[in-house]
């Protein structure tokens, strides 16, 4: 018997608790889904069948700028968040002074060059442009990242609707349960047999391997937890697998996980709510007003092109046709009336240019709100040339609105995933030994992404402007250079702009060279002091004064041996 640490009753209460929690999001994700991203999201209960079917799911979207829209802001947050093209993170020791100390530097840039490394042999970067288009459309992304003996790290995307989350007392995503189907022949590979329900059991005897089952996956902290034990008793977080519908304490699989597995980022979260609102939901009511003024525009233009006519009740089973030379037999009582035996039911002149710029309107509104002018800028412009001043300049106030989504998503994306990455690089022995200094030592994580550059880019402008203000002022009052500590600004500066921290000299290797330079500096004093007095000699010797030259007398006046 798997002893999880709980009864299977205390998952299927808290399974019931967090649905209800989440049944007053599920018709607005619907919603979302419906006019933005219809692919997305499993809006399943726990009898549903329909976890792969292939329908068509777009029959809402009629202008899909709410889904290019979206798809722009995956993009660009990607690009200007966790490029894998460039370094977006650094480490550093708590105590920054540290840095200067040689052995931690360059362990520290060790560690992160293999992270780098581990990521991009992964899938990570597969997954985190999924995460963010379920963050910005529903306000709350998740993936999970498991030990994977063939890439160190394997991670899974997560659909909104196929799972819950709960936060702890400090507010932080600790649990996730969630529900999903698989085969018969899935689970039976999976899991074994002899875990699966006697249904599942008899299905699999029946070769019925493609019938679906739902199954559950909770993982939680362990309250239950005895520090120092072996298994999933002695994890900080528990895991299960059971199938819905089974016998009390029939489990599919009991495990544990030292770091929680899930990431689970939201958006903008309001008060305690567990799940958080988005652009799309702020984009919504524009884009539904798009469909419905893409349809009327439709209408429009197709009334202009092929209206609806009426024709003389005689013609009723003649054949009659408007087409381009066609001929239509008219009867001649109405056209002795003078009336064309064909016209328009009405007059139709729809005003299109006015909804036209009404439609362009709304779609900017739907850009704006997805912030696809500000990457849109980042796409187009040269990235050989574009630098994070230039985006803080061009987009400060969306930077600015920016700023609180991207602290939300260093501390429950990218601190997560680098914490828990590193763990699973420790426990395989894939890190080089901490230099004594880092032993039992917290690191710190710095991202230097292109946006995070933007953010700081109004401090590293106060550092210019300050030395551009000093060295100006120094032109009148010299001494006024003597308040400026130029090596820890030229420190700031490189830390603010993510200068790597192998291209910084250590304060120790600098007070070696600055010690050089002023031995060499005395040296070329003391040669020069040198051979000015030997010149010097050299003329009192060729100037006679009496009987004797100007060397002789001060040698004599001084009573040396002449």
């Amino acid at each position: 018997m798997l002893d999880p640490g709980a009864p299977k009753k205390h998952f299927e209460r808290r399974l019931s608790a967090l649905r209800d929690e989440r049944f007053g999001w599920i018709s607005h994700w619907t919603d979302l889904s419906d006019h933005i991203i219809p692919r997305r999201g499993r809006f399943l209960t726990h009898q549903s069948q329909d976890s792969n079917k292939g329908d068509k799911r777009n029959s809402k979207i009629i202008d899909p700028t709410g889904a290019l829209a979206s798809r722009t802001l995956a993009s660009g947050m990607m690009a200007g968040i966790t490029s894998p093209a460039r370094p977006w993170f650094k480490l550093q020791p708590p105590d920054l002074e540290m840095m200067e100390y040689g052995p931690v530097r360059s362990w520290l840039d060790q560690v992160q060059q293999r992270l780098m490394t581990v990521f991009a042999r992964s899938n990570v970067y597969n997954v985190l442009p999924v995460v963010y288009e379920e963050l910005g459309v529903f306000g709350t992304g998740a993936m999970v990242v498991l030990d994977d003996d063939e890439d160190i790290i394997r991670a899974y995307p997560l659909t909104i609707g196929e799972y819950m989350i709960g936060n702890s007392r400090r507010l932080v995503v600790d649990t996730l349960y969630r529900e999903l189907q698989m085969t018969v022949g899935q689970l039976v590979s999976e899991y074994g047999l002899e875990r699966c329900t006697p249904a599942t059991q008899a299905l699999y005897r029946q070769g019925a391997l493609d019938t679906w089952v739902n199954v559950v996956h909770a993982c939680e902290p362990n309250d239950k937890r005895i520090a120092n034990t072996p298994g999933a008793r002695g994890m900080p977080y528990r895991s299960v697998h059971f199938e819905t519908g089974a016998q009390e304490d029939q489990f599919l699989r009991v495990s544990g996980y030292e770091e929680f597995p899930a990431m689970c980022p939201r958006w903008h979260i309001t008060g305690t709510d567990v799940y958080g609102r988005s652009p799309g939901m702020e984009a919504l009511p524009d884009i539904k007003q798009l469909q419905v003024m893409a349809k009327r525009k439709a209408q429009a233009i197709d009334k202009m092109v092929n209206p609806p006519m009426t024709a003389p009740a005689s013609l009723r089973h003649q054949a009659a046709s408007i087409l381009p030379g066609s001929i239509t037999y008219l009867d001649i009582s109405a056209a002795q009336a003078g009336q064309p035996a064909f016209r328009p039911a009405y007059e139709v002149n729809p005003r299109v240019q006015e909804l036209m710029i009404d439609i362009q309107n709304k779609q900017a509104d739907v850009k704006s709100a997805f912030y696809a002018d500000l990457f849109l800028m980042l796409a187009n412009s040269d990235r050989r040339q574009i630098t994070a001043r230039e985006i803080d300049e061009r987009h400060e106030e969306k930077l600015l609105m920016l700023g609180p989504v991207l602290e939300r998503l260093h501390d429950e994306l990218l601190d997560p995933l680098i914490d828990r990455t590193v763990a699973i690089m420790a426990r395989k022995q894939l890190l080089p030994p901490a230099p004594p200094e880092l032993q039992g030592v917290e690191l710190r994580v710095e991202y230097i992404s292109m946006l995070a550059q933007a953010q700081r880019a109004v401090g590293t402008s106060s550092i210019r402007d300050y030395a551009t203000f000093a060295i100006g002022l120094a032109g009148a009052k010299p001494d006024v250079l003597d308040k400026v500590d130029f090596d820890k600004m030229v420190d700031n500066y490189g830390m603010m702009i993510g200068v790597p921290s192998d291209v910084i000299r250590t304060q120790e290797q600098v007070d070696q060279i600055r010690a050089e330079k002023a031995r060499q500096a005395q040296q070329a004093q003391a040669m020069q002091m040198a051979g000015a007095a030997a010149q010097t000699a050299e003329t009192m010797a060729n100037t006679p004064i009496g009987d004797q030259n100007g060397l002789e007398r001060v040698m004599e006046g001084m009573g040396m041996p002449v």
